[in-house]
């Protein structure tokens, strides 16, 4: 393990604000005094749900994706099966359903691999990381903002490659995909 400097927080919070909520996020303004001292405000994206990651990898190498077009970037995005994990349910819970609502899949072998920051900058949503392998195929299950949902199977090896060239971009995917790479020895 690195060396890791354990520091009291310098940041002062003097007042926090709600700026936006909905059923998935709350968007709070902050009115800070930063390390250096001066005043200002920082923003926080507080995430209702864990985010939650699976890399299903079957028995011959291949794995699935997920494209869907993203009204945030206004662009198509292929990624791994990912989704929200309400606090109220168990993270291998979630990450079971996640892979059984957008691929059909269901998976005997559950290992997290990873927990991760999506954005530490902006929000305080952490992810998890399953790698989900011995598969068996069942019926997809989309939820209403998935109805353009493709699946896709494809060798795991394609998918690292997709990383590599920038075809793949969304964060939790990327370090999922490179993280098993690295565990598999690809």
């Amino acid at each position: 393990m690195h060396n890791q400097i354990p520091v009291a927080n310098p940041w002062m919070t003097l007042s926090a604000e709600v700026k936006y909520e909905n059923r998935w996020i709350t968007v709070t303004e902050y009115q800070v005094i930063n390390p250096a001292g001066g005043q200002g405000i920082y923003g926080k994206v507080h995430f209702k749900n864990r985010a939650i990651g699976i890399v299903p990898i079957d028995t011959e190498g291949n794995t699935w994706l997920v494209g869907q077009f993203r009204y945030t970037l206004d662009a198509w995005s292929w990624e791994i099966p990912e989704g929200g994990g309400p606090f109220d349910q168990t993270i291998l819970e979630a990450a079971q359903r996640e892979l059984k609502e957008e691929t059909g899949l269901e998976a005997v072998s559950w290992t997290e691999i990873m927990t991760l920051h999506t954005s530490n900058s902006v929000t305080d949503e952490v992810g998890y990381v399953f790698l989900a392998e011995d598969l068996r195929a069942g019926a997809v299950q989309p939820e209403e903002t998935e109805a353009d949902m493709k699946v896709w199977k494809l060798p795991f090896r394609d998918a690292l490659t997709m990383v590599m060239n920038g075809e793949i971009t969304d964060s939790l995917s990327v370090m999922a995909i490179l993280k098993v790479a690295r565990l598999k020895g690809y």
